[in-house]
């Protein structure tokens, strides 16, 4: 086994601290906020406990599938954008189903790390609007009352934002009070941001969004929960059990496997442990998602 294989073996199984890369004159990083553990039966209800037996370098010694949670920063020049937000300065359990605990409160220190505060992001852009996502967006800043992103329109899909209902009925009404009043939809193919485009794929929820960042020849798809741990890449069949449209995600996670699979182009998955930035490499030989960090 090659020191690579070792390394990413451990990687898979802890969440993930800051990592950067660079798409020419655009820098993105990985901003951690916490981490999340799943029962990876009752998320990927299509598994078995014989690959988990054959992959337990995905699990902790808990036997729980790890998850990072956090949020993507684009920065080109003096401008910086963010994708999502995190969960937030929370601990949630959960005794049965597809989340153990999730917990958050890193992402105003991780930002601070990489030189930037709350006040210099123009815009949060959501690729949907679950709770580990949001986070941040609904909650004030340390010690005060006032939000935390005192600049920022929140960026949202427009068939997921009009489809906020759902969420209220799932008992999320203060959070979609709390992003109300900055939110400007936006549209499939829409620039957001120098080199940012919306793609809209709705399957994890009504109106998911990714993100396609290019610079230097090179593109970045930040996909959300259209995948939630690398061993999907192997396995695009295996839909989440937080899904909305189990059959749908699954589609297009095929697609997005295969664009992941071209030259020139780099994944980014938010909950991918400590394997965030990668590529596609189907060559046979060991995981096809090859971790990317640089």
């Amino acid at each position: 086994m090659s020191d690579l294989t070792v390394d990413q073996d451990v990687r898979l199984s802890r969440p993930s601290g800051i990592r950067s890369i660079w798409l020419g004159d655009t820098k993105v990083s990985y901003v951690p906020d916490g981490d999340v553990r799943l029962r990876p039966l009752h998320l990927l209800k299509d598994s078995t406990d014989e690959v988990w037996a054959a992959h337990p370098e995905y699990l902790d010694a808990s036997g729980h599938l790890v998850g990072s949670v956090g949020a993507l920063l684009v920065e080109h020049g003096d401008r910086a954008l963010l994708i999502d937000t995190g969960f937030g300065p929370q601990t949630h359990q959960e005794p049965e189903g597809p989340l153990g605990t999730i917990q958050g409160g890193a992402l105003v220190s991780s930002l601070a790390e990489l030189g930037r505060g709350p006040e210099d992001i123009e815009a949060v852009a959501f690729t949907h609007l679950h709770p580990d996502h949001i986070g941040w967006a609904c909650h004030p800043a340390p010690g005060g009352d006032q939000p935390v992103f005192t600049r920022a329109d929140y960026l949202i899909s427009e068939p997921e934002w009009d489809r906020r209902d759902l969420l209220e009925a799932e008992g999320m009404a203060e959070q979609v009070a709390a992003l109300g009043a900055r939110v400007r939809t936006i549209t499939d193919g829409q620039e957001i941001f120098p080199g940012v485009l919306v793609r809209i794929t709705p399957g994890h929820t009504v109106g998911h969004a990714e993100y396609v960042i290019t610079g230097g020849g090179r593109r970045l798809i930040a996909f959300g929960d259209a995948v939630h741990s690398p061993i999907q890449i192997d396995h695009p069949d295996w839909s989440s059990g937080f899904d909305h449209d189990l059959a749908r995600t699954a589609d297009h996670r095929h697609r997005l496997v295969a664009e992941l699979a071209e030259p020139g182009t780099i994944g980014f998955g938010v909950h991918f442990a400590d394997v965030v930035f990668g590529h596609v490499q189907r060559d046979g030989d060991g995981p096809a998602w090859r971790p990317v960090d640089a």
